[in-house]
């Protein structure tokens, strides 16, 4: 995928954006899911009898809307890992929007509302590079590239956008793509995860009907 160095809740922000290249629908929670997946995978969140949990008081990701996020989690008390894909979730997707821009990714355009107030508006800027992302994610969903070769991230990637009912990585997209026949494809990208427990809680607090399965709690 053209995705670079895109952390997983960059990938989940673009993917999720319309492809008109108009301001992305809200997308906070799925972002914010991709965030804790990330953390995860990283090895600076990890779970405590389902307890999201920093794994020190001082290593950091080396990415802003990450770190942001850890830092939120060490100065809060104790939450489950399908809390926080709710709370406060739009400060992290705010953070990775302006990631973006910064990067190219994104425009921010000045506007007026009601010829009068002024606000920013976002618009794709490598709308492209975005449906490469978009195709590619699809053809390993479809099969066309094999599970077993997908990424931790990658199958992180699907797994969530799938939940998320992130439009055009299913074939009929939107809340259609998170019905109970995909629950099977969903696991197998889950267990391809490496942090699959915690991906799980994850795709469960994004498309309840996803619940699934999934391993065992670390330490069980």
């Amino acid at each position: 995928m053209p995705h670079g160095s895109l952390s997983i809740p960059a990938r989940l922000c673009l993917l999720a954006w319309d492809p008109t290249g108009a301001e992305a629908a809200d997308a906070a929670h799925l972002v914010r899911a991709g965030a804790l997946a990330e953390l995860a995978r990283r090895g600076l969140l990890t779970d405590e009898d389902g307890i999201a949990t920093p794994v020190d008081m001082d290593s950091l990701a080396g990415d802003a809307p990450l770190d942001g996020l850890l830092e939120l989690v060490r100065e809060s008390r104790p939450h489950p890992w399908r809390a926080w894909v709710l709370l406060h979730a739009r400060v992290t997707a705010d953070a990775v929007r302006e990631q973006l821009t910064a990067e190219g990714w994104l425009r921010a355009e000045k506007r007026r509302v009601l010829g009068v107030f002024p606000s920013v508006e976002h618009v794709l800027e490598r709308a492209d590079a975005v449906e490469t992302l978009r195709e590619e994610a699809r053809q390993v969903w479809e099969g066309v590239a094999q599970v077993s070769g997908a990424s931790g991230a990658d199958a992180a990637v699907v797994a969530l956008a799938v939940a998320g009912g992130v439009r055009g990585v299913v074939g009929d997209g939107g809340r259609e793509g998170r019905r109970v026949r995909y629950r099977a494809r969903v696991e197998e990208f889950v267990g391809l995860s490496g942090e699959s427990w915690v991906l799980g809680e994850l795709v469960a607090a994004l498309g309840s009907e996803l619940r699934v399965s999934g391993a065992d709690r670390p330490g069980r």
